[in-house]
C-alpha cells in the first residue's frame, strides 16, 4: 500500500512573523514542518505497516527548494518525497496549491491514499484536501479521527461537534485527519541520519505540466490589498452587584442578543 502526504513547511511560530512587501508571510531561510502535517505523516506510517507493505511518499511545494521541513518527515519513516519548488509559486492562494500538490502526487507514482491535515498553521483556509480530490477526481473524506483500509476501501470516523459519522469511500481517496488522530512518533537518531539520503524529487511547475499563469500570484483568484493590526482590545463593563447583579447580566446579554 502507497500512501501519500501532503505536507506544508512553513516558518516557525515560535518566531514572530514577517510580511513581504506583497503582504505574503515571509518565507525566507529554514522552514519547518507544519505540526498539523506531523498526525498525518505517523497515520501513513501506521497504515502501511498494517497492510505489510508499500511505502509513505510526502509531496510538499515551496517557492526556495527548501527542504528541513521534509527531513523531519523522512527521519520519522517516510522513504521519498516530491518537491515542488519554481519561484513562480509565490502567492499561489488554495485553488493554485492544490493543482500543484495533485499534479506531484501524481508524479509520486501508484498512489492508493492521500492523507493531508484539515488546514495549515499560516493559512487556515481548510479548503486545499477537497481542492485537491476534485483536481484528482477522487473522493473526499473529512476530520478523519480514524482511519482504516481494507478490501479497496477507506473508512473512518467523521469528527463532528456531537461524535463521529462513519464514513467510507473506495480507494484511491483524499483523507483530511485531525490533530490527535495518532501520536507522532520522534525521529530516531537512526532516522535523522538516514533521512540525509534519501530521495528527495525537486521538480519545477514545468515538470508538472503546468504553466505560470495557473499558479502563483498569476493564477491566484485573490488578492491583498491591505494588513492592518488587530484593534486593541476594548475594556468590559463593570457591574456592582448590590443584589441584582445577575439581572443586569441577564439584561446584557439581551442586548447583545445572546439570550
Amino acid at each position: 500500500m502507497n500512501v501519500v502526504v501532503c505536507v506544508k513547511q512553513i516558518p516557525d511560530p515560535a518566531v514572530p512573523g514577517e510580511l513581504d512587501p506583497d503582504n505574503t508571510l515571509k518565507r525566507e531561510g529554514k522552514l519547518i514542518l507544519d505540526e498539523s502535517d506531523s498526525y498525518g505523516v505517523e497515520m501513513a506510517l501506521q497504515l502501511v505497516e498494517a497492510a505489510g507493505g508499500g511505502e509513505v511518499i510526502l509531496v510538499s511545494m515551496v517557492p526556495n527548494g527548501e527542504v528541513s521541513g521534509l527531513r523531519t518527515a523522512l527521519a520519522m519513516g517516510a522513504a521519498r518525497a516530491v518537491l515542488a519548488s519554481d519561484p513562480a509559486l509565490a502567492g499561489s492562494d488554495a485553488l493554485g496549491t492544490a493543482k500543484v500538490l495533485a499534479k506531484s502526487i501524481e508524479r509520486a507514482g501508484d498512489v492508493d491514499l492521500v492523507l493531508t491535515a484539515t488546514e495549515s498553521s499560516d493559512g487556515y483556509t481548510g479548503t486545499v484536501p477537497g481542492q485537491i480530490a476534485a483536481t484528482l477526481g477522487w473522493p473526499a473524506l473529512t476530520f478523519a479521527k480514524k482511519v482504516e483500509t481494507l478490501d479497496g476501501k477507506v473508512k473512518i470516523q467523521r469528527q463532528t461537534e456531537t461524535g463521529y459519522d462513519t464514513v467510507e469511500a473506495s480507494l484511491p481517496a483524499v483523507v483530511s485527519v485531525t490533530a490527535g488522530v495518532v501520536e507522532p512518533r520522534y525521529p530516531s537518531f537512526k532516522g535523522i541520519m538516514a533521512a540525509k539520503n534519501k530521495p528527495v524529487d525537486a521538480v519545477t511547475i514545468a515538470d508538472l505540466g503546468l504553466t505560470a499563469d495557473q499558479v502563483g500570484w498569476a493564477g491566484a483568484r485573490q488578492e491583498i490589498t491591505n494588513v492592518e493590526a488587530a484593534p486593541a482590545r476594548e475594556a468590559g463593563e463593570k457591574f456592582e452587584d448590590d443584589g441584582t447583579g445577575f439581572e443586569k447580566v441577564v439584561t446584557y446579554l439581551e442586548n447583545l442578543k445572546v439570550l
